[in-house]
């Protein structure tokens, strides 16, 4: 599919013609994308206790606040790159820097003091391992994913999604000092699972990517292509997920939720993919899809957790 260069690379500051109120400590939470983070933190979480080394407590949380911390950053300067996109969306219009209660060199500052910080913190206090992968996610996110590949093809999630399949592999890092074959399947699903759980919002949002002019897969293939993609992306996920049980990296409890909750979103798909409305409020089965998949994931990593702790 063709690439499509939809807009300048240079954000423009919505209100730059009027300063910025004075932001609050709200308004610095926001920067940090904690709905994203919380996501972010637990797959971390799992990571860490799914790896098969000991680590102290106190390392275990220095770890885990470092990958909040690193996240949150890298939500900031995608926040402080977007200015002009969030500015024309109406989801995002209220967002601290677009609704102009902070000023973007803040916003800047902010973000990469966080990234200096967190990876720092990691490299000092966990192991180098970690802090590289650490590294590695927030240049990701900002530079791939942000200024290269969100303005210029629909492949933007396909590809972007790499940037929030490194947490667990941090996680793991942190307390193995290594990185193994379960935590690159724990990466791959979560890389695996991005383009349905975003293509699936997308499609109820379009008109709002439409009028930011955000070449996302509905705006530029439409409707129809985005299910099809939908669909021929989940038996991939759903494979891969049930992989550590087949290989005997789980044990059987994850294997059965694994199983359960790919039939699931298998089943999801297919009404996605079957539902041929272009109004947002009758797409009912993307909406659907969307929630089920912030659930899935949950719920896959918890249950690798149960497997692996409880039942051990």
């Amino acid at each position: 599919m063709r690439s499509v260069d939809v807009t300048a690379d240079t954000p423009v500051l919505a209100g730059a013609h009027a300063p910025a109120l004075p932001a609050d400590w709200r308004d610095y939470v926001a920067l940090l994308k904690p709905r994203v983070m919380s996501l972010v933190v637990f797959t971390g979480l799992c990571g860490l206790l799914a790896a098969p080394a000991s680590i102290h407590p106190v390392l275990a949380f220095t770890a885990i606040l470092c990958i909040a911390v690193g996240a949150g950053a890298a939500g900031a300067l995608n926040q402080w790159y977007e200015i002009d996109l969030d500015s024309a969306m109406k989801r995002t219009a209220n967002r601290p820097l677009p609704a102009g209660r902070m000023d973007p060199g803040s916003a800047l500052a902010f973000g990469v003091t966080l990234s200096v910080a967190s990876v720092a913190v990691m490299y000092l206090a966990v192991n180098t391992v970690a802090a590289l992968l650490l590294l590695a996610s927030i240049l990701f996110y900002v530079f791939v994913y942000t200024v290269w590949l969100k303005r210029r093809t629909p492949q933007n999630i396909v590809i972007g999604g790499a940037a929030g399949a490194f947490p667990p592999m941090i996680g793991w890092a942190a307390a193995a000092g290594d990185v193994t074959l379960l935590p690159v399947l724990l990466f791959a699903i979560i890389f695996l699972w991005t383009p349905p759980h975003f293509w699936a919002l997308a499609l109820f949002v379009r008109t709002d990517y439409a009028k930011a002019g955000v070449p996302m897969l509905p705006v530029i293939a439409g409707n129809r292509e985005t299910r099809r993609q939908v669909l021929l992306y989940t038996p991939p996920l759903v494979a891969v997920s049930v992989a550590p049980w087949a290989l005997g990296l789980a044990g059987a409890v994850y294997g059965v939720a694994a199983s359960a909750l790919g039939a699931v979103f298998l089943g999801l798909a297919i009404a996605v993919y079957r539902n041929r409305a272009a109004d947002p409020a009758q797409m009912a089965p993307e909406r659907r899809l969307f929630a089920f998949s912030i659930l899935y994931l949950f719920a896959l990593f918890a249950a690798l957790v149960v497997d692996r702790w409880v039942l051990a």
